[in-house]
């Protein structure tokens, strides 16, 4: 066999997200594209900022010696300095540049940072509906993940984590605005999930680490506030991107930032950084991390996102779908009918419309719809929503 038995596993078991998104592509040549409604992929449809072009070209232009060339692999000192001011408004604590490591997008940042942190064996623990990518993140590098569900309202279940803390947990994975869900985490939860952590230290005697994923951050609705989490729980990593905040998901550019209060930040940082390195990435992007350095607390406009998620739910919301209105990102992850998300994904193909199962996110039973696509596209799926709904729904 030409691939090892691990990837070929792996390719049979991979991402739901993309193997949805090939359908669409077969369908697409099938009835033209045109006649299908693609929800599969979290693509940001909202153009980069106007301000990111007159950056962008401003930087192209400027005669910059070795504009092109290796720096350090924790990216230009400038550019880390202004992240780190950013990120310091954020969370509530004061980073100085050498805690921030720009890297390739927020999965070259997630990578990084298990790395550094992992032993063979060690335990990550996640909440689920989540991005599944974890999963490999964490195998990449001799980590084995473990999933705790939800409560009903997506927020974090406290009590389910702290149940399966052992003394392997080295890492718990947060991610707010949530993807697939939508849900921000609210700050009395992320307290309850500190202390408890915090009290889980001291219990097994080793630290362990929040990880915390968030990449959309910035993309909130109605008033809605993202909680700094290392103002809440000292031992805590922030990675994020530029993919959603900016749309710029194929320009790879995001960071890691070690909070000053992490037992060892000092060297999970120089860990970090040298993991940049010998896991390929070498550096984050040259030309981007000018451009983002200059367009730090800059933001799509989001009142597009909730145009379309408000849009949607109050379709679907009249049809009889059942879901938790998102606060944040550009997902709905509503109930599938009888807990069946395959055979609701099935029906939905019937009518050429794209979803992802809620298996695709570690929580059956519910269905992924990605808004982040042409208002055009959302009307024009509403007829096909509806009769599946008529076929399906009590």
């Amino acid at each position: 066999m030409a691939i090892s038995a691990k990837i070929k596993e792996t390719m049979e078991s991979s991402s739901w997200i993309r193997r949805m998104f090939e359908i669409g592509n077969a369908l697409r040549a099938e009835h033209g594209a045109d006649k299908v409604f693609d929800f599969s992929l979290g693509n940001p449809d909202v153009e980069p900022p106007a301000r990111f072009q007159k950056e962008l070209e401003d930087i192209v232009a400027a005669r910059i010696p070795r504009k092109h060339g290796y720096m350090p692999n924790a990216g230009y000192p400038e550019v880390r300095a202004k992240v780190a001011e950013q990120v310091s408004v954020e969370q509530g604590v004061t980073l100085g540049k050498d805690g921030v490591i720009m890297s390739c997008g927020a999965g070259g940042g997630l990578n990084a940072s298990l790395k550094t942190l992992l032993d063979p064996g060690d335990e990550v623990i996640v909440s689920a509906p989540c991005f599944m990518e974890y999963a490999f993140y964490a195998d990449n590098h001799g980590g084995k993940i473990v999933i705790v569900p939800s409560c009903k309202d997506f927020d974090l279940d406290i009590a389910g984590i702290e149940s399966r803390i052992t003394s392997k947990t080295k890492v718990v994975i947060v991610n707010s605005p949530n993807n697939p869900s939508g849900k921000v985490y609210p700050e009395k939860t992320l307290e309850r999930l500190a202390d408890t952590l915090l009290r889980a230290c001291k219990k097994t005697g080793r630290t362990i680490y929040l990880l915390s994923d968030e990449p959309y951050r910035k993309i909130v609705y109605n008033g809605v506030k993202v909680p700094g989490i290392m103002r809440l729980y000292p031992h805590t990593i922030v990675v994020s991107s530029y993919s959603k905040d900016l749309s710029l998901p194929g320009e790879r550019i995001g960071y890691a930032a070690v909070s000053p209060r992490a037992e060892d930040s000092l060297a999970i940082s120089d860990g970090i950084i040298l993991c940049t390195r010998i896991l390929g990435y070498v550096n984050a992007p040259a030309l981007m991390q000018r451009v983002v350095s200059r367009l730090q607390g800059t933001v799509v406009d989001v009142d597009v996102y909730r145009k379309k998620r408000d849009l949607l739910c109050g379709a679907l919301s009249g049809m009889g779908y059942r879901f938790s209105k998102p606060e944040g990102a550009f997902y709905l992850f509503p109930e599938a009918p009888k807990g069946d998300d395959l055979g609701l994904v099935k029906a939905l193909q019937e009518e050429l419309i794209l979803v992802v199962p809620g298996r695709g996110f570690a929580l059956p039973g519910y269905f992924r719809i990605a808004y982040c696509v042409d208002t055009p596209i959302i009307e024009g799926s509403l007829p096909g929503f509806e009769r599946v709904a008529r076929r399906l729904l009590p």
